[in-house]
């Protein structure tokens, strides 16, 4: 890509299928938000309680939905989801990474493994026996590609990423700086009062168009894989456990937890901290928002929270020392609708 890229309203219309309102010559070369953007700048307005700024804001184009620009004299670009159009939008005003292919000199590539002559295997990369890194792929600086190992067409490791042993990956897979997939799940059996490690024989399977944020890790399966079906997002510092099967186009915020043998469904969305207990099954869009702990099974789409909200310590203490009451409360109240 240039190093300065710039479109009129106009060219941006016609690329992404939207509505020009205003003068479709206007010139932008960069994003910002309403508060703060220039002349030369684009911005969106999705949320309407800052409808407000559409007064104040100096961007040069404004991407919202008709209803909110009655009024507005500056240049428009009309979208039924402007957050969507932005990120479209955005894309192409961010510098993209371009690989060069071919393997670097201090890359170790096993005589078994196979790299596509169109992929770039970056500096101090390793690539293990059997695995197989497909047509355009990146495995970046300090990557480990272990054994057994599938990097499909076109996918990203940015850098100082592990795949351990049997990690397939399809097309597309971007997996952020120091990402682990396929370590061995946490499977212990107690014998006479010491713990015997259960061997982790399965994989891991990450479909098509799959975004994996810095340092999440997901274990390998203990017998059958652990699965993420395509467009699922996950953000930083994510532990998915051993068996796991996360469904097609869920997202997850940071510090999330899935235990093993948890199935959580398609369109699904996980709040960050939130924690997911082994061997439940979530339904198909639902909603955890954050901080939130899943302790049994979700068959209904809707949205769940669990936790105390955050308020002064005081009152916290008063509720907690209520909280540990409740029980002999209830029994009373029972006792009284008895009599």
């Amino acid at each position: 890509m240039p190093d300065h890229v710039d479109f009129s309203a106009a060219e941006l219309a016609e690329r992404f299928g939207l509505i020009v309102g205003g003068d479709g010559d206007v010139r932008v070369s960069g994003v910002s938000t309403l508060a703060s953007a220039g002349a030369r700048e684009l911005a969106f307005l999705s949320n309407p309680r800052y409808r407000s700024q559409l007064t104040t804001t100096r961007a040069g184009i404004v991407i919202t939905r008709e209803g909110d620009a009655e009024g507005y004299t500056g240049t428009v670009l009309l979208a039924s989801d402007p957050y969507a159009a932005y990120a479209r939008i955005a894309a192409e005003f961010e510098p993209r990474r371009m690989a060069t292919a071919g393997i670097h000199p201090s890359a170790v590539i096993d005589p078994d493994a196979t790299v596509d002559p169109s992929a770039s295997i970056g500096p101090l990369a390793c690539i293990g026996p059997r695995s197989t890194v497909g047509a355009g792929a990146t495995v970046g600086p300090g990557c480990i590609v272990g054994e057994d190992c599938v990097v499909g067409p076109d996918c990203i490791l940015v850098a100082r990423v592990t795949l351990d042993r049997r990690v397939r990956l399809g097309a597309r897979v971007t997996i952020h700086p120091g990402a682990v997939l396929g370590a061995a799940g946490f499977g212990l059996a107690m014998d006479q009062g010491r713990w015997l490690n259960v061997p982790q024989l399965g994989g891991v399977v990450v479909g098509d168009d799959c975004e994996i944020g810095a340092n999440t890790t997901i274990d390998r399966g203990a017998i059958e894989d652990t699965v993420l079906e395509e467009d699922v997002r996950l953000d930083n510092q994510i532990q998915i456990g051993h068996n796991v099967h996360i469904g097609a186009h869920t997202a997850m915020a940071g510090c999330a937890a899935v235990a093993g043998s948890a199935r959580i469904g398609r369109y699904c969305l996980i709040g960050g901290a939130a924690g997911i207990l082994g061997h439940l099954e979530i339904c198909d869009r639902v909603v955890v928002t954050a901080m939130s702990l899943v302790t049994s099974s979700i068959r209904e789409p809707g949205e769940y929270s669990s936790g105390t909200p955050l308020m002064d310590n005081r009152s916290w203490r008063r509720n907690a020392a209520r909280f540990k009451q409740l029980d002999r409360m209830a029994r009373q109240l029972r006792d009284r609708d008895s009599d």
